[in-house]
């Protein structure tokens, strides 16, 4: 690189997959993700939000722990074709998967921030310029641990929230990708 030239900051939006992108399936109020490519319900407004995100320049990488991999429920191959059906149908620049259940103690298991630090590391993403949505407490607490601003979305599981409220608190997807072009705008200074 010359002298005076600039190198532009890569940013990212990373994506928990279900109940972000896709549709979970709840069982007493609990989220967890179709069993296979037949139950994949794409959520109607995840391409527009994706796009417009991309079009504001964020690189979207989806960031998710399938832990039925490891407990037999479900196969690699299963959770792949899930990733090649929403690769098709939204702008994703990538998948990071933990295949891993608690007890495995691996780095990438959310809420560790290992899935989003090895994206980082890989495309050069500058995690403080970089968002993480999710839908659960460990995606909150591992965009978080990574440096990255949270968005969540609060669908009332019956489970606990963050420890540490996320940056922003949504309903959906629009809302989330409304948000962060907000404060990209507001941190840029863009008129």
């Amino acid at each position: 690189m010359g002298i005076g030239a600039v190198s532009e900051v890569r940013r990212a939006v990373f994506l928990d997959r279900d109940g972000v992108l896709n549709r979970p399936v709840i069982r007493e109020g609990k989220p967890y993700p179709p069993a296979g490519l037949h139950h994949l319900e794409i959520f109607p407004d995840a391409p527009a939000a994706l796009a417009a995100l991309r079009e504001a320049g964020f690189r979207l990488y989806v960031v998710t722990n399938q832990p039925d991999v490891a407990r037999g429920v479900q196969t690699r191959d299963e959770v792949e074709q899930i990733h090649r059906a929403l690769s098709d149908a939204l702008p994703l620049d990538g998948f990071y998967v933990c295949y891993h259940d608690d007890g495995d103690a691996c780095e990438c298991r959310k809420p560790k921030p290992g899935l989003l630090l090895a994206a980082a590391e890989e495309h050069g993403i500058s995690l403080r310029e970089s968002y993480m949505i999710g839908d659960r407490w460990r995606d909150v607490e591992a965009g978080q641990r990574a440096g990255c601003r949270t968005v969540w979305l609060d669908f009332g599981y019956a489970e606990r929230g963050p420890a540490a409220p996320a940056d922003f608190t949504v309903r959906s997807i629009t809302e989330a990708a409304a948000w962060i072009l907000g404060e990209d705008h507001n941190r840029t200074g863009c008129e």
